[in-house]
């Protein structure tokens, strides 16, 4: 218990960057007060009628994000559609996946930021997509951050460039330390990340192995609490349609919670690579102290969430603001 309080009295100061690191020299909090000052709300309104017509709209957006930002930066390079001379991120095997919900919900909010005349064609569709994330992890329940504004779209968008740079669902803690800090962010970063997964959906193909094929007498994934398992097995039986996807918070789907971290705690981790936070030793205790307080968990979320926005940038010199988010 005293390890477990050290942990959390750490984890609170390590939060609290979120107010006192220096910013990126480029992003601003401030960005469009004299270009387009109401941007924050116009995006939130639009983000808002979005988010009532489905909660698919809250994992979509924030998986959307998190896509962007670890290929190429975060530069709207993954809302550009493929062309006949170029196929882009968004249609590399693992962006098909992408939920439409998080595009629309990006076309809807850049839709009402150029309805005003002030703001047409100065906002970038970086920074849209970096604001409809936060405000949809407020409406889920999550904490309400300040977004650094200021990031120019980028002018590239290639399918081979997704190659090796986003997590897998089979993936060890070395390999989800080793990606992740090649995007600057350190290990507690991406623990309080990857608690973004108690609203995130999953089709069944991602994680069927650790029920069906695993390597062990059972073909079940030891680490997989067992009750659980066989929900997994009757959710997703044998050859189940592709297109069938299932909550990976069995517990409180719809809630920016930490009960992800909890449910790490009782075995009931939907991917290997969720598991394995909790399984691992070198990570066991920052899974322990952000399921023993939500609070520790949305500081360090919103901290990493604000470290995730910083990079890759793009600026006026190799970025431009595109007036249709899905054309360079």
């Amino acid at each position: 218990m005293a390890q477990l309080n050290l942990i959390l009295i750490w984890l609170f100061f390590l939060s609290l960057c979120l107010y006192s690191c220096p910013t990126s020299a480029q992003l601003s909090r401030h960005h469009y007060a004299k270009t387009c000052p109401n941007v924050e709300n116009i995006v939130r309104e639009a983000v808002k009628k979005k988010f009532h017509q489905t909660f698919v709209t809250v994992p979509a957006t924030i998986r959307l994000f998190f896509h962007d930002c670890f290929v190429q930066g975060c530069d709207a390079s993954v809302l550009v559609a493929s062309t006949k001379n170029n196929k882009a991120e968004k249609d590399h095997p693992d962006n098909v996946s992408l939920a439409g919900d998080g595009f629309d919900t990006v076309i809807k909010a850049k839709e009402a930021v150029d309805a005003v005349p002030l703001c047409r064609n100065k906002v970038s569709c970086a920074d849209i997509l970096a604001l409809a994330t936060r405000d949809v992890i407020e409406l889920a329940g999550g904490p309400f951050y300040e977004v650094e504004l200021g990031r120019f779209d980028g002018l590239r968008s290639k399918d081979s460039d997704v190659n090796g740079r986003l997590p897998h669902p089979e993936f060890n803690l070395n390999q989800l330390n080793s990606l992740f800090a090649a995007n600057g962010l350190t290990q507690t970063e991406m623990i309080a990340l990857s608690g973004a997964h108690t609203v995130g959906f999953s089709h069944c193909n991602k994680f069927t192995n650790r029920v069906y094929n695993f390597k062990s007498k059972s073909r079940v994934d030891p680490t997989l609490n067992e009750k659980y398992a066989t929900q997994l097995k009757s959710m997703c039986p044998r050859n189940v349609d592709p297109r069938i996807a299932i909550d990976m918070d069995p517990s409180t789907p719809r809630s920016f919670d930490n009960v992800y971290f909890k449910n790490l705690q009782q075995g009931k981790g939907l991917f290997s690579s969720d598991q394995v936070l909790f399984t691992d030793s070198r990570s066991k205790a920052t899974v322990n102290a952000f399921a023993s307080s939500s609070k520790i968990f949305h500081a360090n979320f919103a901290a990493a969430m604000t470290k995730l926005g910083r990079v890759g940038i793009k600026n006026a010199q190799n970025g431009n603001i595109r007036t249709d988010c899905s054309v360079i």
